[in-house]
């Protein structure tokens, strides 16, 4: 099978190109190619396929590494986004179907700008990390979030994320990303992520959104933009007229064959 390897800004994926609709995904088959030790390694598998449905060309077949279905990934949208440039599919403002709906990409040398879904903070709920429970804000960006910004006594690096934190099941039945969020300024802040289906990733461009939407209501604005600081580097996130977008890197980094057999799929 034919795959490439990329990553934004440290969340990376293996991409399968399948304009011919002959790969047939399984939970078992993405977990495999996801394994870091026995398979490719990734955070998520990003099949790339045609679609037909006037709005866009292209659809971002989304998995996250236990071979769960995801609805978005913003940092897996930019990566998308940067294979259809650099395979000769598309160039400079890109439309493509996923999940959570049509999304917008535009290229822009190393960096790429993503519409998202506007977040929509909805509510409140608690994440519990050991000893630690914390209140959070649950916001809606096409998928779940749990926004919990940490007190002053606790450093951000201190949380361990070896394990997923506990939150209340009957109010995310289907799960949910939980962001921990240490502030800089009002528009500034740091955030680790334990992503549902994933574990703790390097960054979360849906995330960065959610983390993003708390900052600038916490701050009583509706517009703005917000830098997102990640373990793998840094995105921005702007609102503007109803409208968000998550702008950061995205590198194709190799490419290859992978032998199923030798992996055990």
């Amino acid at each position: 099978m034919r795959f490439l390897k990329g990553h934004g800004t440290g969340n990376d994926f293996v991409l399968l190109p399948d304009l011919d609709g002959r790969i047939t995904l399984t939970p078992e088959l993405v977990a495999t190619l996801c394994d870091r030790r026995r398979g490719i390694g990734a955070d998520g598998v990003l099949r790339v396929a045609s679609f037909d449905g006037g709005e866009a060309d292209f659809f971002m077949d989304y998995w996250n590494a236990d071979g769960s279905l995801a609805e978005m990934c913003g940092n897996g949208a930019r990566v998308f986004a940067r294979y259809l440039v650099t395979a000769g599919l598309a160039a400079g403002t890109i439309s493509f179907m996923t999940r959570a709906g049509v999304v917008r990409a535009v290229v822009e040398g190393d960096a790429i700008s993503v519409e998202m879904t506007p977040p929509k903070v909805y509510g409140v709920s608690t994440a519990t990390l050991g000893h630690l429970t914390l209140a959070g804000a649950a916001v809606d960006v096409g998928n779940p979030h749990l926004v919990c910004g940490l007190p002053a006594s606790v450093p951000l690096e201190s949380l361990d994320l070896t394990r997923a934190p506990e939150f209340d099941t009957d109010f995310f039945p289907a799960g949910v990303n939980v962001e921990f969020v240490a502030p800089v300024s009002e528009r500034h802040v740091r955030m680790r992520v334990y992503e549902r289906g994933s574990a703790e990733t390097m960054s979360c461009g849906t995330g960065a959104c959610a983390v993003a939407a708390v900052a600038l209501r916490d701050a009583g604005l509706d517009d703005g933009t917000v830098s997102v600081e990640v373990p793998g580097g840094q995105v921005t996130v702007r609102f503007e007229g109803g409208e968000c977008w998550l702008r950061g890197p995205a590198v194709l980094v190799a490419e290859g064959d992978v032998d199923l057999r030798a992996i055990g799929a």
